[in-house]
């Protein structure tokens, strides 16, 4: 059980990440990460809403969807709730952290429709996962994003100071920079857990 758990941890962060491996959540990746804060704050925000969501999707797919035959909802079931997920950490942000709220702008109530979100979800039913297996694919998961956006962010603060053609400026240099940050993921790719 623990070598499983620690499969699906790895998995998850390094070789499986959602940004740089399966390509989920780039809206809000290439939004939300032109400052470390920022893209610290989204992160956190995504790994509190996927381990969360994950939860509460599993109990609700296990115990209401599937007994019903009514898997065929499962994907309206699941939005519903992380509609209401994110309601509830875009309140809390605008009450306790306005700044961070500010700061993400547009992309904290986009974090609903971030395929990410979603995708661990259903990766969850796909994969048949019980609960606690679900539970640390969403947290890891989020963790994964969190070390994605993080660390793009850092490579974006970094490029301001640097010489690159001109007709990379803007989006362009943001662009290849990603793309040679999953690259260095793929690195993980041949990693052996066990």
């Amino acid at each position: 059980m623990l070598t499983n758990i620690l499969a699906i941890s790895l998995g998850a962060i390094l070789t499986n990440n959602f940004i740089f491996s399966q390509f989920l959540g780039c809206c809000p990746f290439l939004g939300c990460s032109s400052k470390v804060d920022t893209a610290a704050g989204m992160g956190l925000a995504v790994v509190f809403v996927m381990g969360l969501a994950s939860a509460i999707c599993w109990v609700i797919d296990t115990y209401i969807l599937l007994p019903l035959g009514l898997a065929f909802l499962e994907t309206l079931a699941f939005i519903l709730v992380i509609a209401a997920l994110v309601q509830l950490v875009e309140m809390f942000l605008k009450k306790s952290v306005p700044s961070l709220y500010s700061a993400l702008g547009i992309y904290l109530p986009l974090i609903t429709t971030n395929c990410a979100v979603l995708g661990v979800v259903l990766l969850n039913v796909q994969n048949d996962y019980n609960f606690i297996e679900s539970v640390v694919y969403g947290v890891t998961g989020g963790l994964g994003f969190l070390l994605a956006i993080v660390l793009f962010a850092s490579v974006r603060e970094r490029i301001q100071f640097s010489d690159y053609p001109e007709c990379f400026d803007g989006f362009p240099i943001c662009l290849v920079s990603a793309g040679l940050v999953a690259l260095a993921f793929m690195g993980f790719n041949g990693m052996k857990i066990f």
